[in-house]
């Protein structure tokens, strides 16, 4: 065999092998195979709908008084196989076998309907050579690509070729003694002559559009397989990051590098919960990490309803931000909102084997940058600026003061004075900083 052959067979073998695939790959897959099946049973019915119109509309040749009109019949079969598929579609129980099926009685209900137009109409069996109704074939051909697997396309293809041939043997051998084979091409299309060229365009036509769309079909789901793949991946890394940054990073027309970011005004809100090294000594490492599960859920969902962003887990502690990445309008309010919340979320929850905890959270205001930093191989999103360390040591200074949260006074000026109850505390200059700060605490609703 030539190597060329082999490994496009090779690839081919991979392409059809799922079993390889994550099980959640395969389920999205099948998912959008089980849509692509209901929609081909409602074109089918389309179809049959379509003939059975043009039939009743269409002018009759023969007698009324004729014993058996076989196309009726004909579309009735069709209509009833086709309602049934698309109920069994529908209802998700088609079994693998009856996709097979399906596509073998599909044809050969088409093609048994092109054959008894002859019957029908009264006419020689090479009558029904010249039908425009062969066109259909090549709807039904590709009717199977919808799937993207290419197998079903070869067996529509197949089928569909072996049985235009059977049906031109039929012609000529239905009548030993005149088997209508004509070489004029004049004859052929102006009688019922059988121009045997002309039927093996037929076939090799059906053959090749059925041997592109398998290739198309082929090259297609390999892509949907790395489609799907890649949104897999994308939406658990999504996790991981800020929502508006993978929005950014899949309509980004250029590949992400470290270094990108944005400037703007934002509100930080850092947490942390009071004591809880002492807390976590006294418990094991399966019991630390479900009794902090346990409390993010609580702590993030006020955070999340305010429209903030988890930008990190930092052991016990959450940064969140509020008007970067995304856009907020009402950042500072929304973030004393949410450390409102949490107080009073935390205040009778109790988490693990009956404990309570308790967060002390800093909030400031101010302008910061926000972006991807790291190496050419691995980046992560955080913020950087002199506004988030302050929030930070804010949020260190609830211990000095007996205070759950403190506030610096531009996230107050910026929330509204009186749109809260705050309530000042002091002047102070923490570590780090040339100016003083004045801070505010909220008290818990």
């Amino acid at each position: 065999m030539p190597e060329n052959i082999k490994q496009l067979l090779q690839r081919w073998s991979r392409t059809s092998d799922d079993s390889r695939l994550p099980s959640r790959v395969r389920d999205s897959i099948r998912q959008q195979q089980e849509s692509s099946e209901i929609l081909i049973g409602w074109i089918q019915l389309g179809v049959v709908l379509t003939f059975a119109v043009l039939y009743t509309i269409a002018p009759k040749t023969f007698t009324e008084q004729a014993e058996f009109a076989p196309v009726p019949w004909a579309l009735g079969a069709y209509f009833v196989f086709t309602v049934l598929r698309l109920a069994l579609a529908h209802s998700g129980r088609l079994p693998d076998w009856m996709l097979y099926v399906s596509v073998v009685v599909d044809m050969l209900l088409l093609l048994g309907l092109i054959w008894s137009f002859h019957i029908q109409y009264m006419q020689p069996a090479s009558f029904y050579l010249k039908t425009p109704t062969l066109l259909y074939v090549f709807i039904f051909i590709a009717l199977r690509a919808l799937r993207f697997q290419a197998r079903f396309v070869l067996l529509a293809g197949t089928v569909a070729a072996v049985g235009w041939l059977v049906m031109v043997w039929y012609v000529i051998s239905v009548d030993p003694t005149d088997p209508m084979i004509t070489r004029d091409y004049v004859e052929y299309l102006t009688s019922n002559s059988v121009l045997l060229g002309a039927e093996f365009d037929k076939i090799i036509s059906i053959m090749m559009v059925t041997a592109i769309l398998a290739v198309a079909i082929a090259r297609a789901r390999r892509l949907l397989i790395r489609s799907v793949v890649d949104s897999s991946a994308a939406q658990d890394l999504s996790r991981f990051v800020p929502t508006e940054v993978v929005r950014r990073v899949r309509s980004s027309e250029q590949p992400v590098q470290a270094g990108q970011g944005e400037v703007r005004e934002a509100t930080i809100l850092f947490t942390d919960i009071e004591g809880f090294t002492s807390i976590s000594e006294s418990m094991s490492p399966q019991q630390l990490i479900a009794t902090l599960n346990e409390y993010f859920s609580v702590v993030v969902e006020p955070i999340e309803r305010y429209a903030g962003v988890i930008n990190q887990f930092q052991g016990d502690a959450i940064l969140a931000t509020f008007n970067l990445p995304e856009a907020l309008r009402d950042h500072a309010a929304n973030a004393v909102r949410a450390a409102i919340e949490i107080q009073a979320a935390l205040k009778n929850r109790l988490f693990g084997d009956g404990i309570t905890l308790s967060s002390r959270i800093g909030i400031n205001s101010g302008t910061c940058v926000g972006g991807l930093v790291g190496t050419g191989d691995r980046l992560g999103y955080t913020v950087h600026g002199d506004n988030v360390n302050l929030a930070a040591r804010l949020e260190q200074l609830n211990k000095e003061y007996g205070t759950r949260v403190l506030i610096s006074e531009s996230t107050c000026q910026l929330a509204g004075w009186t749109r809260f109850p705050f309530k000042r505390i002091c002047e102070v200059r923490v570590r780090g900083r040339q100016t003083s700060t004045v801070v505010y605490t909220v008290p818990a609703t």
